[in-house]
């Protein structure tokens, strides 16, 4: 895939989200399994943390995952994130990014968001991908691969 579907998301604040997006900025789209987990929650620290060097290189953030709106709102005021969040539940996101595959916990298996981001162009070209992300310093390297552009 290296054009994405143009495609409107319901996201925290109330925000409709169009994905390119309709203002010129590059997307960054990470997926990630569940709202309040320790490593969701670091990502979506670290991505907060680094906003403001996104937007002033016109580049917004989104994390999105399978959770309900009120559980995303939740989230983000516990942790005081400055980015919003994109309620994925029925999965369309997921599936138009081939996110969900199926993983190992404890021994059992099932099918969960696997962590990856993605950087969307405002024309819907997809930039730059990362697989099976390890959440330790990956907004860093995300912003600098933006800082590029």
């Amino acid at each position: 895939m290296n054009k994405i579907n143009p495609t409107t998301c319901v996201a925290t604040s109330n925000l409709k989200i169009d994905i390119p997006d309709n203002q010129g900025r590059n997307i960054v789209l990470y997926f990630y399994p569940k709202d309040d987990t320790p490593g969701c929650t670091i990502e979506g620290n670290d991505f907060t943390q680094l906003n403001e060097a996104f937007t002033e290189n016109n580049t917004v953030i989104y994390g999105v995952s399978r959770d309900s709106i009120a559980s995303h709102e939740k989230f983000k005021q516990k942790f005081n994130y400055t980015i919003d969040l994109i309620s994925d539940e029925d999965e369309s996101l997921c599936n138009q990014f081939d996110v969900i595959k199926l993983k190992k916990l404890y021994g059992k298996e099932h099918m969960g968001i696997v962590r990856s981001t993605f950087v969307i162009s405002p024309t819907g070209e997809i930039l730059k991908q990362w697989d099976k992300v390890k959440v330790a310093e990956h907004a860093q390297e995300v912003l600098e691969f933006v800082k590029e552009l």
